[in-house]
């Protein structure tokens, strides 16, 4: 009787090792460490999405740890924004997603943390940090939240507006180009079919080569973004791949210390192999479920028979 319930036991407990849930600890008054303000930069800039109503301003607000005691400046983006910094933007355009910057010193980089992941459908905390790198945004840590299922998109433009309400310029090429590589960016992923992380590591590495190579001609951007999707085993339509080359060739014209760049996209690239190996660590994890499921089902099988 013992053998034959041991493989029910070893399930049991297998399932409760997968489904069962992580806690953290809070103070016991349910509030969190207050946060340093780095007086150099002043306090982090919230940036809701202008057409949030009061409630799911209340839920971003709750998504992002702000309370009434977080020492905070807040600001909104809206369709007028959209239009100021991209060429293209229609000012009534309804602005949803919401984020939380708050700037770091020099060399920290950019952390990027998608804090309601549900909502933030088609936009990937790596399709952020490229796009920003792309707008010349750089050393912060920015927090995305949305109350409900929205692209994303807009939260970009909600962090041009934060940076240059804290006294920074931002260039208007860089942005509308940023905005253009985050729409290619996920419409690769969504039309296209390409794995998320994949794109993500597509525009790093090509962006990487630009820096480093330094092509003078949209010739030679094409050689790097022909050898780069040879390079991932990425295969696109003529039309996907003319438009990947535009961009590229746009940013290749961009006013860009390609010297310091290089180091960002370098530290980029890295985050981007660790989540990809993690994807395929956990896909080989979910196989050997899988495969344990199915001897343990033949298992059963067998003593009924």
């Amino acid at each position: 009787m013992k053998k034959l319930l041991l493989p029910f036991i070893t399930a049991m407990l297998l399932i409760g090792m997968v489904i069962a849930p992580t806690y953290s600890l809070a103070d016991s008054d349910g509030s969190t460490e207050e946060e340093v303000v780095n007086e150099k930069f002043g306090a982090p800039i919230i940036v809701y999405g202008g057409n949030l109503t009061a409630e799911q301003k209340d839920s971003v607000k709750k998504s992002l740890k702000i309370t009434d005691k977080s020492d905070v400046q807040e600001i909104e983006v809206t369709g007028k924004d959209l239009a100021t910094y991209l060429q293209d933007g229609d000012a009534s355009a309804r602005m949803f997603s919401s984020a939380k910057i708050t700037r770091k010193d020099a060399g920290k980089g950019l952390v990027i943390s998608i804090v309601t992941p549900d909502n933030i459908t088609e936009v990937t905390s790596e399709m952020y940090a490229n796009a920003m790198l792309t707008a010349g945004i750089k050393d912060a840590v920015v927090e995305i939240a949305a109350p409900k299922p929205v692209t994303g998109h807009s939260a970009l433009v909600g962090i041009y507006k934060a940076y240059e309400v804290s006294g920074e310029e931002l260039d208007p090429e860089r942005t509308d180009v940023a905005n253009d590589e985050l729409s290619i960016a996920t419409n690769l992923a969504k039309d296209a079919g390409i794995d998320e992380a994949k794109v993500s590591e597509l525009l790093t590495e090509i962006k990487k080569q630009i820096a480093e190579q330094n092509p003078v001609s949209r010739e030679e951007v094409e050689k790097i973004v022909s050898e780069q999707l040879a390079n991932l085993k990425i295969e696109l339509s003529e039309k996907d791949r003319q438009l990947l080359i535009d961009l590229m060739d746009r940013i290749r014209q961009l006013d860009i210390d390609f010297s310091q760049w290089s180091d960002q996209l370098n530290d980029l690239s890295k985050t981007i192999e660790d989540k990809i190996g993690k994807i395929v660590d956990n896909e080989g994890f979910w196989e050997g479920v899988k495969n344990f499921f199915t001897n343990l089902i033949d298992s059963i099988r067998s003593i009924f028979n």
